[in-house]
């Protein structure tokens, strides 16, 4: 469900509670004969109510309906949010149940119905708090993203031009996969079938260059996995869709990267020795910090089959890293990796 969709159904559902509920509260104003189990209210605004409450029954099943299967194909353990969520939407389709029930076949439990109906508005504005919040979050992040709208005509160019180039096969259909439909598919694998394995925190902390998006999705896709496989089809789509999002994670990356220097470089300032001996590098520890950081984002095999060849090349290979996929790494860290880099691939420089 889009996720303007989600959150205009949402208000919806709330204002129906409201409506609903209140104007029980009215319609138990007037007089009621117990003997008949009539109430004296007119007849149009109990028509009304009737009619308003059946919307709401029938909004929830919508909802329901929608939002229930993806519960099979989100993450093994579900988060707690995800789980109140799962427990409230129960809840009201039981409190549901019972009202039904009592207008149906129990009318000598009517004297229940303002609490339970004041109990489903309680449920019902719960819900909606754990929910909405975030859809409206989602929306506006997506209208300020930079260059616009993901979906945006803008960045669909920026992404159509990026895609010859990502390292997709010669049968991708590229000219349809940075269209608005292919970028909203390719989102629906991210967070149906991604997120079984990953948090979306995991996948998104570190923007890649669009061969690296290419990589790391068909490599997530041979993986065994508790739901169906991802398809060809899936795993270009999830791609593009990643390829399409990079621009604005580059952009957090940059503001993070910029104020972790910020507080290191008053950490060194506060700490300088300038003649303080440098420490030497241990090989085999350097060769441990150069597998364990450079694999976080690649195969170690990609950098063997295209290695830098001068020390200046090794340089500029962790710089690029830093910029655009953001590695996280110490300072020793990264002497330690050039060293064993410029040792490894540039011997003679």
């Amino acid at each position: 469900m889009d996720v303007v969709l989600s959150a205009s159904l949402g208000i919806l559902f709330l204002v129906l509670g409201f409506t609903t509920v209140f104007l029980m509260y009215h319609l138990w104003g007037y007089p009621f004969d117990e003997v008949k189990k009539l109430s004296s209210a007119p007849p149009s605004l109990m028509r009304l109510h009737r009619i308003l409450g059946y919307l709401f029954v029938l909004l929830y099943i919508v909802m329901m309906v929608e939002m229930v299967p993806r519960m099979w194909h989100y993450q093994v353990e579900w988060p707690a949010r995800t789980v109140a969520h799962m427990m409230f939407g129960m809840s009201i389709g039981i409190v549901l149940l019972i009202k039904l029930s009592i207008l149906r076949f129990f009318r000598h439990f009517e004297e229940w119905m303002p609490v339970l109906g004041t109990l489903l508005l309680g449920l019902t504005i719960t819900l909606s708090a754990l929910s909405m919040p975030h859809a409206f979050r989602e929306m506006v992040l997506a209208r300020d993203a930079a260059g616009g709208d993901v979906f945006s005509e803008d960045n669909r160019a920026r992404v159509a031009k990026l895609l010859p180039a990502a390292g997709l096969p010669d049968e991708a259909p590229l000219g349809e996969l940075a269209t608005v439909g292919s970028l909203q598919a390719g989102r629906s694998v991210l967070l149906r079938k991604c997120v079984v394995c990953h948090d979306l925190k995991t996948i998104l902390t570190r923007p890649r260059s669009p061969s690296d998006w290419v990589n790391t999705v068909e490599r997530m896709a041979i993986k065994p996995a508790f739901t169906a496989p991802i398809s060809e089809l899936e795993q270009w789509q999830a791609s593009a869709y990643l390829i399409a999002i990079s621009r604005e994670l580059q952009r957090s990356a940059r503001e993070r990267r910029q104020a972790g220097l910020d507080k290191q470089s008053a950490q060194q300032a506060q700490a300088a020795d300038p003649a303080a001996p440098v420490a030497p590098i241990d090989e085999a520890q350097a060769l441990a910090t150069f597998e364990r950081v450079c694999s976080q984002c690649h195969e170690l095999a990609d950098i063997e089959k295209n290695p830098p060849h001068t020390a200046d090349e090794v340089a500029a290979v962790i710089k690029r890293m830093i910029d655009e996929n953001d590695m996280q790494a110490e300072k020793t860290e990264l002497q330690q990796i050039e060293w064993y880099m410029t040792k490894k691939f540039a011997p003679a420089n």
